[in-house]
């Protein structure tokens, strides 16, 4: 044991003992996170015809989805939309054919069923022969020259290694390229983290009828709460928004706002089973999500804000009056923490003006959900988005996926959403799979080939 300072603060160590890790598998392709951007990336790469393994620090796949609860993976998405299909429209289809989704209720697009898609994902995976392992949680960046050759894990099994000629960060935070010496960036004030919950015991019928008769909420509402722009064709359209309850209780002294959590948001699902689903409505700020002590208060307060929600929900919601929680997330939203610093990043100006690459790996609709903005795409705007955004400048062989790739505070507004972490997770995927079958780093791929691949899997990428 000993003691180390590091910019005045005085800490304990001690020596971990060095020991040789056992090799557990090898793989062309290693996808670490199972969530939206995770299961793109392995089932595009294994469809190319690589071996291919995924792993999930959790008990299942499909991240936000199934262990945070969101069920809109395309909210969005109305007349007027241009989307780039790919395995967004896959997920979707899946859950429907297998009973997992219901229709979304703002939009032309699925609520996924949050327990369900576990299933519906498991499916996939085992469809696509992505060899996949669940409890296992990824520490170290096995690097060598410059060049990512695997990544060490703990899980019950113990410390073991996973080797890979490419490597494929999903985990949202950006861990694996942090883990491996890439250069990133992270704001000191964060996004605001939230804890999902969904409720049982509902009258739905006569909570339809509030929403339609007394509330008629829309987009435009969204400004009452939150410091939110629109571009003004959004502002009479129907949005599942349920803050006024919540702002009526804290006015009377029935709820008490604590400092750093924050009530009021939107709905999903409503069932006539007395569910009513993905209660977007108690939002945690000041959390660092790579920091395991703001995470634990983070969980903690969010639940306390979830039980008090619901207090006032019972007593100011015309349908809720006997409602009890039926379960909360398995884990934290988490909007924003790391970027990396990829080759290229992409910017709001790029987001907003309909942005163009000739490394385009997909398309994205121009949708903008955060930092004071809120655009639906009705107008058949999009912008693509290019392959150097989710390679790293550093470490070759490694690419990233999902929200913590290249890009600004504004263009993060849009392409953390599921739906385009679907989109960078299928382009990563093929395109570790191209290089290994050409023998090539991923910073020397053949961009083309990858497009032609990418637009076999009904990918569109201009």
């Amino acid at each position: 044991m000993g003691i180390h300072t590091d910019r005045g603060i005085t800490m304990k160590f001690v020596n971990e003992i060095s020991k040789k890790v056992p090799v557990f598998a090898e793989s062309d392709v290693l996808v670490a996170g199972g969530g939206p951007a995770g299961l793109a990336a392995a089932i595009a790469a294994a469809r190319e015809g690589v071996s291919t393994m995924l792993i999930e620090r959790y008990g299942c796949f499909g991240g936000v989805i199934t262990q945070v609860g969101v069920e809109g993976v395309a909210w969005y998405r109305h007349e007027g939309t241009t989307e780039g299909g790919g395995l967004v429209f896959e997920f979707e289809e899946k859950a429907r054919a297998l009973g997992a989704s219901s229709k979304e209720c703002q939009s032309d697009s699925e609520a996924l069923d949050a327990e369900m898609f576990k299933y519906v994902a498991d499916k996939m995976v085992s469809e696509a022969s992505v060899r996949p392992l669940l409890h296992c949680y990824a520490v170290e960046a096995i690097v060598e020259d410059g060049t990512i050759k695997g990544i060490i894990t703990e899980s019950k099994s113990g410390r073991m290694a996973i080797l890979a000629k490419r490597v494929i960060d999903c985990t949202g935070d950006g861990d694996i390229a942090a883990l491996a010496g890439e250069p990133f960036t992270k704001r000191e004030k964060l996004h605001f983290t939230t804890q999902m919950f969904h409720c049982r015991g509902v009258d739905t019928e006569k909570f339809l009828n509030y929403i339609r008769g007394e509330l008629k909420p829309t987009y435009a509402d969204w400004k009452g709460v939150w410091e939110v722009k629109t571009d003004s064709k959004e502002d009479k359209m129907f949005s599942p928004y349920l803050v006024k309850p919540f702002m009526d209780a804290i006015k009377d002294g029935f709820l008490k706002k604590p400092d750093n959590v924050g009530f009021g948001g939107t709905y999903s699902s409503v069932t006539d089973e007395g569910d009513v689903t993905q209660l977007n409505a108690v939002h945690v700020t000041g959390v660092d999500c790579t920091k395991v002590e703001d995470l634990t208060k983070a969980e903690m307060d969010g639940r306390d804000g979830v039980i008090n929600a619901i207090k006032a929900l019972k007593k100011y919601v015309p349908g809720f009056e006997k409602a009890r929680l039926r379960n909360f997330g398995m884990t934290l939203g988490t909007r924003e923490s790391r970027q990396i610093e990829g080759n290229y990043r992409i910017t709001g100006k790029d987001v907003m003006n309909q942005g163009r690459f000739s490394d385009s790996i997909g398309i994205y609709p121009e949708f903008i959900d955060g930092n004071g903005i809120l655009w639906i795409p009705t107008t058949g705007r999009y912008f693509q988005i290019p392959y150097g955004a989710i390679l790293p400048k550093k470490i070759d062989n490694l690419l990233v996926a999902g929200r913590c790739i290249s890009c600004d505070l504004m263009a993060h507004s849009s392409v953390r959403n599921m739906s385009c972490c679907v989109v960078t997770g299928q382009g990563a995927g093929v395109a570790a799979a191209i290089s290994v079958k050409d023998n090539v780093p991923t910073s020397k791929v053949d961009i083309l080939k990858v497009q032609v691949a990418l637009e076999k899997q009904n990918v569109r990428v201009f």
